[in-house]
């Protein structure tokens, strides 16, 4: 069984150290659903005093009552207790009853903000009264959470929101990155069986936990995916409808990235969405972290004409790939048939190839934090362009630099049970000085899926510019590559 809760260590300690101030505190967690919010803060005020009030969609007097209901239990007052009359009222109540416990820190959370502020508009203005003449000279620790991304970053945290300038801290939950991810797997899965589920399934808390750990990888996903009655076969759907006002409009771009449109234009064509609107949907995807641009290595995003866009969420990216174009097979119940023909074998290794890249650009950075690498990385991506040498177009897969000690990371990944070694690593080394910059030290680095040959490893032994990594050192606490 996957343990309750694992990760957000850096969140949980910006939590804790709010919380050992002691003044009013007001911390914004925000994400979009099934990243973990509620689980994060579940975990920080486990045997904290806290109230406790997550607001659903319905109308301003019913959230209003439930609020009430949590505040008078948590002060031990009578079930008979009436709701208060308005927010104000019991933000009021809050803080009195706050001042007449000195020295005990209280916790007020209110998850799901938005769903309140939608029938409640004054809500924000409300609160930010609230904490001017009251909350401020408290001891309470307030944190406002919402899956609205856009409602929790221009309502709260905007700033021509009422409440902009009163919170302490922010933090925006991102899903797992792959070394997280997989600690929510079953214990029986090996790197590589890792690493196609994070190609599938992402990062997102929610999602991984719905993996049987009885059942073998394919069956997963069958079940979850590829069958009308799948926990995740709407998925991506429903998320849309609660993030975007036109979810089939981002629907049909998305399907076209998922399809190969890497330009607005390509989109444009492909999509059937006017060219002039392209960008806009865009921005609010990256903005949802659905879909990111890069440009090559080196170049000045604002300024460069050759970024490209692709689906950022792997689980996201999975399902616009293998699930989506066969929705018509799985609605009359031929979903485990078409997944066995499309969903794993030659083409599915060749996406996992794809997320595999970007599993080990995290194990770049991540090396780096922990000081495993030998570098700091201060910017790192991908590179693609002309090999004047070769005269051909070429990409890098993975590039990494040490502004501080002028240190570069070239990096090459092979997703594949066997591959020419040798001819790999001198076509990487083929491409030093294809990256702009005045680097005084290239190091070379080499991810495949199973242990390059011993015969390799010692052909390059006394390189110390030559790094070779593979599934399994990928999650190996104890690797260092400096």
């Amino acid at each position: 069984m996957a343990p309750s809760f694992v990760g957000r260590d850096k969140e949980l300690e910006t939590l804790e150290n709010a919380y050992a101030k002691d003044d009013f505190q007001m911390v914004v967690i925000y994400g979009r659903r099934r990243v973990g919010k509620t689980a994060l803060i579940d975990a920080f005020v486990d045997g904290k005093p806290t109230i406790y009030f997550t607001a659903s969609q319905q109308n301003a007097a019913l959230n209003l009552r439930d609020f009430s209901s949590c505040v008078i239990s948590f002060f031990g007052l009578p079930a008979s207790t009436p709701a208060f009359a308005s927010w104000r009222d019991a933000f009021d109540f809050i803080v009195d009853r706050s001042r007449q416990m000195p020295g005990e820190r209280i916790v007020v959370v209110f998850d799901e903000f938005p769903y309140a502020a939608a029938t409640s508009p004054s809500l924000p203005s409300v609160l930010q009264i609230a904490i001017d003449h009251g909350f401020s000279r408290s001891n309470v620790m307030m944190i406002l959470c919402g899956s609205n991304q856009g409602f929790m970053e221009s309502d709260v945290l905007g700033s021509k929101s009422p409440l902009y300038g009163r919170r302490t801290a922010q933090m925006k939950l991102r899903p797992f990155d792959y070394y997280d991810a997989a600690r929510l797997l079953p214990a029986t899965a090996g790197p590589e069986e890792k690493i196609r589920y994070y190609a599938a399934f992402g990062g997102t808390p929610y999602y991984l936990r719905q993996i049987d750990p009885s059942q073998t990888f394919e069956q997963n996903v069958i079940r979850l995916c590829f069958s009308n009655a799948g926990l995740l076969y709407e998925e991506p759907m429903m998320l849309l409808r609660q993030e975007v006002r036109d979810p089939a409009t981002y629907y049909s771009l998305l399907r076209s990235i998922g399809n190969g449109a890497s330009t607005p234009k390509q989109m444009a064509e492909k999509s059937g969405i006017d060219a002039q609107s392209v960008g806009v949907y865009l921005r609010t995807l990256v903005g949802l972290g659905i879909v990111e641009r890069t440009v090559p290595f080196g170049e000045n995003p604002e300024k460069s004409r050759r970024g490209r866009y692709r689906i950022a969420d792997p689980f996201f990216a999975y399902w616009h790939q293998f699930v989506a174009p066969y929705a018509g097979l799985i609605e009359t119940g031929n979903g485990e048939s078409a997944a066995r023909r499309v969903a794993f074998g030659e083409v599915f290794d060749t996406y996992v190839g794809m997320e595999f890249e970007s599993v080990c650009m995290q194990w770049v950075l991540k090396a780096s934090r922990e000081n495993k690498l030998g570098m700091l990385v201060s910017r790192a991506g991908k590179w693609w362009g002309s090999n004047p040498v070769a005269h051909e177009q070429t990409d890098i897969d993975v590039v990494a630099a040490d502004d501080f000690d002028k240190v570069l990371l070239l990096g090459e990944c092979k997703w594949r049970n066997s591959f020419n070694e040798s001819s790999a690593i001198e076509a990487l080394r083929g491409r030093i000085g294809l990256v702009d910059g005045s680097f005084g030290r290239t190091r070379l680095a080499v991810f495949s899926k199973r242990r390059v040959s011993t015969a390799t490893r010692e052909k390059y032994a006394a390189d110390r510019d030559m790094i070779f990594l593979d599934a399994g050192d990928l999650f190996d606490d104890g690797y260092a590559a400096s």
